[in-house]
Order: C-alpha cells, then sequence, then structure tokens
C-alpha cells in the first residue's frame, strides 16, 4: 500500500502518539521511521515526568495515550516530587527501564492491525497544483500519497553531533540525520533556525564506588501516570546523589576552548534552559558544587545516566572531569557525552491546530516546532 489517510513522519515519543491518535479515529496511518526498531527510543534520559512535565503525561493518558502505560510498565523508581509543598507544584516522575519502554511503545503499535512500520528516509513534502500536501517522497524513490502528513523529525532535522572538535551526522549516537527533507524546507523558504541540546557520558556502573554518594530511593506507594495502571510491573531500584566540586569546576575552565558550545563551532540555542555542565561553571561562578543524579538505564544494564553533567568536551576531558567527582574516581566512560544541533521550523507559521500555514495538511509536533523533552512532543 502507498496510500494513506495519514502518514506521520518519526517514531520517536511524537511519532508514535501521532500514530496512534490517528489509528485510534479508524485513519490508515503510515508511520515512517530510520528503522523500525527505533520506535519509542528513549534518546536522552531514561525518564519520565517531573515537575511541570508529569501533569502533561497524564493528559496525554486521559485522551489515551501511549506514554503513560509505558512508563508505568517500564518504571523502575517510582517518585511524587515536591510532596512537601501544595498539590499544584507537585511532580509525578518514573524512572524507567531503557529497554522495557522501547518494548512497550513497539508492543502497542504493533497491536494496532491497519498502522504500518515502514522504513524509509523522507527527503520531500508532496504538494498538489493546489498547494495542499498529498504525500511524502523517500530516499529511494517510493512516494507516498496521503492529504494529511504529520511531521516529527525530533533532532534529526539536519542533525549533528559535536565532542570537541569531532562533528558527525546524526540526530543521536548511532541514528542518522534528516537531511534532504532539511534542504527541501529551505529550498521553499521556510523560516527556520537552529537549536541545540546535549547528554553526558554514560558510565559503567561496576566501576562506580556505591558506598561514596548518597542513596535516593522511590516512594514506598507508587504514583502511577495511567489511570489504567494497578501495579508495578518491574523490580524497584534506587537512584544516587553526587556531584561537582572546585576541581571539576577547574577542569571545565581549562577545557572551555576546546568545547563545541564554546569554541565557536555553532551557534544554536537551547529551546530551553537547561545547561551543559559548561554553562553552570560559567554562569554560576560562586557555585561550589552542582549536583549529580546518577540514574541506572535498566535492570539488565550496567550503563548509568549521570543526570547534571551534559557537555559536548573532548573525550579526554570528559574521562579527566568525570574522575573528580565523588564516587566516580574509577568510573569508566562506556559512551562520551555529546551536543546535538538540529534544525527547527518557526512555530509562528502554524495555526492553532499545528497545521502549516503555507502548506494546508501538513502538521509539525515536537522537536520540529522548538519544544524540549519527551513529554511535550507527546502532548503535541
Amino acid at each position: 500500500m502507498n496510500s494513506y489517510d495519514v502518514l506521520v513522519l518519526g517514531g520517536g515519543h511524537a511519532g508514535c502518539e501521532a500514530a496512534a491518535a490517528a489509528w485510534r479515529l479508524g485513519a490508515r496511518v503510515g508511520l515512517i521511521t530510520f528503522d523500525r526498531r527505533d520506535l519509542g527510543v528513549m534518546s536522552c534520559n531514561p525518564a519520565i515526568g517531573g515537575v511541570g512535565k508529569g501533569h502533561l503525561v497524564r493528559e496525554i493518558d486521559a485522551l489515551d495515550g501511549l506514554m503513560g502505560r509505558a512508563a508505568d510498565a517500564a518504571g523502575i523508581q517510582f517518585r511524587l516530587l515536591n510532596q512537601r509543598k501544595g498539590p499544584a507544584v507537585r511532580g509525578p516522575r518514573v524512572q524507567a527501564d531503557r529497554r522495557r519502554y522501547a518494548d512497550a511503545i513497539r508492543g502497542m503499535i504493533g497491536g494496532m492491525t491497519g498502522l504500518d512500520v515502514i522504513e524509509g528516509e523522507a527527503v520531500s513534502v508532496t504538494v498538489d497544483g493546489g498547494g495542499r500536501v498529498s504525500g511524502l517522497g523517500l530516499g529511494d524513490g517510493r512516494e507516498l500519497r496521503s492529504g494529511s502528513v504529520v511531521l516529527t523529525t525530533g533532532t534529526f532535522l539536519g542533525g549533528r553531533m559535536f565532542v570537541g572538535g569531532e562533528i558527525r551526522e546524526g540526530g543521536r549516537v548511532g541514528g542518522k540525520a534528516a537531511q534532504g527533507l532539511r534542504r527541501w524546507f529551505e529550498a521553499r523558504g521556510f523560516r527556520a533556525g537552529r537549536l541545540k541540546t546535549g547528554t553526558p557520558p554514560r558510565l559503567d556502573a561496576t566501576t562506580i564506588d556505591w558506598s561514596s554518594v548518597e542513596v535516593q530511593l522511590g516512594d514506598a506507594k507508587p504514583t502511577f501516570f495511567s489511570a489504567l495502571s494497578e501495579t508495578v510491573s518491574c523490580a524497584q531500584v534506587a537512584c544516587h546523589i553526587t556531584g561537582t566540586n572546585a576541581r571539576t569546576h577547574e577542569i571545565v575552565r581549562e577545557n572551555l576552548a576546546a568545547s563545541a558550545m564554546y569554541s565557536g563551532t555553532f551557534d544554536g540555542t537551547g529551546p530551553r534552559y537547561c545547561p551543559s555542565v559548561e554553562d553552570k561553571v560559567v554562569r554560576f561562578p560562586d557555585r561550589e558544587r552542582h549536583q549529580i543524579f546518577l540514574e541506572p538505564e535498566g535492570l539488565d544494564d550496567r550503563t548509568i545516566y549521570p543526570n547534571g553533567i551534559s557537555t559536548s568536551l573532548p573525550v579526554a576531558a570528559q574521562a579527566a572531569l568525570v574522575r573528580t567527582i565523588p564516587g566516580l574516581e574509577r568510573a569508566r566512560i562506556l559512551e562520551p557525552g555529546y551536543a546535538v544541533e538540529y534544525s527547527f521550523l518557526d512555530p509562528r507559521d502554524l495555526g492553532r491546530d499545528f497545521q502549516s500555514l503555507q502548506v494546508p495538511g501538513l502538521f509539525l509536533a515536537g522537536q520540529i516546532n522548538g519544544t524540549t523533552g519527551y513529554e511535550e512532543a507527546a502532548g503535541q
């Protein structure tokens, strides 16, 4: 089949929710992704929710979305943040098993008869003689037809990754970049810009001194995201807390010129204030310590996500930085941290229904609109 009621480009949080929502309304849906194994992958932090985000997941669940159910199914630590404050500022948060979360999303998508997952790269948007969207063109020559197209390109639209002076194309490690589609928008004069985000180095849990870091337990009574969830599905684990110090900050300052974010390699700004460790050291020179949360990426995974030290420093500088942190003196880096720069389209060119004002029938959701975080993308 090459004709659909709705075509969705991108298998991340926005794309999976868009495809599932269209399917629930009875549409024939084509979901296009580079690799079907990437459906529901958590590209960055292995967690869902938090202050300012958790309520979005519950709103998605109220509309029969996927994220809340997947987060509950993959949750390995449940915490309700700000419990000592009023209900308005409390935020449910789940530390998720990265593999189990993606498995849950793929399982739900796979069970939707009439929703086709199509592997390929979209390189152009097809427009009919009246200026309305009529489909997508793929890099291998296939033409898919539809009067409604939803683009959820995430960090892959013109994506480039930076580690020190090293630059690679892609929206995340192991992923490609959607360069053809970026060129299509540029050729047609769409207003666009560049944004950046980043990740910390991933660490080997077996090389961390757990006796030197603070334990952070989950809640005894879990707070679920989905109204359909009744019991915890996974074993529960602890997270841990440590922090930077004067020596850490000294290493950052010594290597600032080699950081992609500070060397002038790219000019993208963050969609919201979510600072790298370089930003923290430069902007808050009087702060003696910045907190770091050591978050497990899964029950069967020895990878630890050190939330709080996103960086684009060279690999050697990252290793030196990590070794200054209590508990991480002998920690081994499994994957260096990196910055990502990607294209977004000006959201002022959208209607209230997220439909393009230039091309009727073309809808945009997630980071292509300048959003940040899994929850906001899925909500759109």
